[in-house]
């Protein structure tokens, strides 16, 4: 069976994760990317084709003049649309190309959340290249927050607090990226939260989820991750419902979401697995075969009522961050090892002798801790006395 794979950079979603899945599968696997050079250096014993994957019409020619196709696949935040147009066209499974949109273009969840009255949020949106200015008109509930329409990651997200911090930070984004349209949107208070599902079209499961600790105000780097087994059913019952109001249910979703007072408000859908290596974490934690059952559910593959969750796992998740631009001088290399029945994996992402700016952003990490266990209290000590032992040197 030929599975189609569309991809951007290579990740560790797709290298450690559903690459070797497939391959347990017993699938024929193609890679489509628009950087082939990377992948082949990643994975040379993967067919890897070069196609302008964010261009449906590119993707679906490149596969009709290749191998016939069962199943076409991606994790990327910016190719759920491309996919589900694609896979619809070769008539296989696919997620709704409606529902893959809304929840990439962050202006469309939110016009879509209010127009079926699963939630208003106050937001509006600015134009490529239109001038700010207009904003200053508008009634904008402060503070609010400023972001990519169609961004990820925490790019260019930033908590603002007056009308002019608004004008200059929509002209500083603008900068950076002027072809990219820009949501305004109230700023929603609580505490941060993801809720991790897997879904069939017939049914769906719930996998738990990760509290979220995020850096102080004005930016939304993602720190640490504990994981959470099981949110109250009133919160998970809201996002659930949410989600079902944007047509999301196929595959994997990776939802964050905030709760205060006990109204749980989603920030963000991400229609695919959780990355970062949350993903690879998560199918260790639950000791299921988490990467086969996403690809099987793209081959037509119903899931099983029951998935077998492991329920008794503790976990969490720690990226150090740099908080300066220069150059990676000293940092630890990759580690695993079991201290006190907690299993750590340490792995870099960033290589000693790069240059980095500052870009407050999950491209500020420098690596990522994996501590997994069966009690949280335990998990956090050694996770701690880890860190605590490590040095990262940046040099200006």
């Amino acid at each position: 069976m030929r599975l189609y794979l569309l991809t951007l950079n290579p990740t560790d979603s797709v290298t450690e994760g559903f690459l070797p899945a497939a391959a347990r599968l017993g699938l024929d696997v193609t890679v489509l990317t628009d950087q082939p050079g990377a992948h082949r250096a990643t994975y040379p014993d993967v067919e890897v084709l070069e196609c302008d994957v964010r261009d449906f019409r590119a993707v679906i020619t490149r596969i009709a003049t290749h191998h016939a196709p069962d199943a076409v696949f991606s994790n990327s935040d910016h190719l759920q649309t491309q996919t589900a147009l694609a896979a619809d066209y070769f008539g296989l499974p696919a997620k709704p190309w409606q529902a893959a949109l809304r929840a990439k273009d962050k202006a469309h969840l939110r016009r879509h959340l209010t127009a079926t009255g699963a939630d208003t949020v106050w937001s509006t949106e600015l134009a490529a290249g239109q001038d700010p200015a207009v904003l200053l008109g508008l009634d904008v509930p402060y503070p609010c927050v400023v972001k990519p329409r169609e961004g990820v990651a925490s790019e260019d997200v930033v908590l603002v607090g007056t009308p002019e911090d608004l004008v200059l930070r929509c002209k500083e984004i603008q900068g950076r990226r002027p072809q990219a349209p820009l949501v305004v949107e109230e700023y929603l208070a609580g505490e941060l939260y993801t809720l991790e599902t897997l879904g069939d079209g017939r049914v769906r499961h719930v996998l738990g989820g990760f509290h979220t600790e995020v850096s102080a105000p004005p930016y939304f780097i993602e720190e640490r991750l504990a994981f959470v087994p099981a949110h109250p059913e009133p919160v998970v019952a809201q996002i659930l419902a949410q989600l079902d109001a944007l047509g999301v249910g196929f595959g994997a979703c990776h939802t964050e979401f905030v709760v205060h007072e006990g109204r749980a408000r989603i920030i963000e859908v991400n229609y695919r697995a959780i990355g970062d290596q949350c993903d690879l974490l998560l199918a260790e934690l639950l000791d299921i075969p988490l990467f086969e059952h996403v690809l099987r559910t793209h081959l037509g593959e119903p899931l099983p009522a029951d998935l077998g969750l492991r329920t008794d796992g503790a976990a969490r998740l720690e990226y150090p961050c740099v908080d300066r631009a220069g150059t990676l001088t000293s940092a630890p290399e990759a580690t695993e090892l079991s201290v006190d029945g907690v299993r750590l994996t340490y792995r870099p992402l960033r290589q000693v002798g790069e240059r980095h700016d500052l870009h407050h952003t999950n491209r500020d990490y420098v690596g990522v801790l994996r501590a997994t266990g069966t009690d949280q209290e335990t998990v956090d000590r050694v996770a701690n006395d880890f860190l605590a032992a490590q040095r990262w040197v940046i040099t200006p």
